[in-house]
């Protein structure tokens, strides 16, 4: 797991006994980790912030951070019960239930608990590498997104819905986060990234507001049709608007998948239940760390947009709290 950061490493390798799910008691305290993302990206802050809150507000508790490669690395965290909250795409999060791809042969016992806001399939370059669609992107050096994140899940399946082969078709296939990336735009060593997203991001921010650049975000709405085709019914079009980073001059239209806050399945209801009181409470909070948590709404607890089963004791949570889940 090189993808956790060093204080994961030290909290996963400091030989305490863990009882599942990853809620350590000792002394009286109870420790939570919560698996994120790479620090360029929305997963981190947000989770930082929930973090806070949940340490704050819930008597004993202290929950810690995790950085990650991403969905996939947190689901895998979540199977080793090596964390207790993640934040996932619906699409790994399916996949992790299934058994199916990265998790072949070893199935997640995932569930949904909250259905947050929507992440953004970014394809970022700039003007000065000509490339203005994915099949474009031919002969081109190109990262897919960091090694354990769902980036590179959709990123592959968007690339071959667009008749590309990443091992043969790129001069280059790197695997970097979004803030690396980033900085290989700068120095002249890559040509395009993918990442996925709420928005804005920071990373995306930097490469927009860096100083003689012109960013160009890819279209690549038209291959989602093949792409739900084939992967089911977990991705959609939306648009990230202009302007929504410094230099973006035109709507960028693009694919989509939602989010959600995840625990195993054998997590005591009762924390479920507290766990998501704090959250829901302090949606306002989480909107002061990052604008894409004004999207965490009632309306948008639906069955459907969770992707994998809800924790039954986050169905009862929105069930009493108004919501229509189906």
């Amino acid at each position: 797991m090189r993808d956790l950061s060093r204080r994961g490493l030290m909290v996963a390798g400091a030989g305490l006994t863990l009882a599942a799910p990853r809620l350590v008691r000792a002394q009286g305290a109870q420790q939570l980790a919560i698996a994120t993302g790479t620090t360029g990206g929305v997963y981190y802050p947000l989770g930082g912030g929930l973090a806070n809150m949940l340490s704050r507000q819930i008597p004993g508790m202290s929950a810690t951070v995790e950085v990650t490669g991403g969905s996939v690395a947190n689901l895998q965290l979540l199977g080793a019960n090596r964390v207790g909250l993640i934040f996932t795409q619906v699409d790994a999060a399916v996949d992790a239930v299934r058994g199916n791809d990265r998790f072949r042969g070893r199935p997640v016992p995932v569930r949904a608990i909250a259905v947050i806001y929507t992440n953004r399939m970014q394809a970022v370059t700039v003007a000065s590498t000509g490339v203005h669609s994915i099949p474009e992107m031919r002969g081109k050096r190109v990262s897919t997104g960091a090694p354990g994140s769902a980036t590179e899940v959709m990123a592959l399946r968007l690339i071959e819905a667009a008749g590309l082969d990443p091992q043969r078709d790129f001069r280059a296939r790197e695997r970097l986060s979004p803030a690396e990336s980033t900085n290989a735009i700068k120095d002249g060593k890559l040509d395009a990234y993918f990442f996925v997203s709420g928005i804005p991001t920071s990373a995306i921010t930097d490469l927009g507001a860096t100083p003689g650049v012109q960013i160009v975000m890819i279209d690549h709405d038209t291959y989602t049709p093949r792409i739900v085709e084939k992967y089911g019914p977990v991705y959609f079009n939306e648009v990230i608007p202009a302007g929504t980073y410094p230099g973006q001059r035109t709507d960028n239209k693009q694919m989509s998948v939602a989010n959600i806050l995840a625990v195993r399945e054998d997590m005591p209801a009762e924390m479920v239940t507290r766990l998501l009181r704090v959250t829901w409470d302090g949606r306002e909070d989480l909107a002061r760390t990052h604008s894409e948590a004004r999207n965490f709404t009632l309306e948008g607890q639906k069955t459907a947009a969770a992707g994998v089963p809800w924790h039954p004791a986050a169905e009862a949570f929105w069930a009493a709290a108004g919501a229509r889940l189906a």
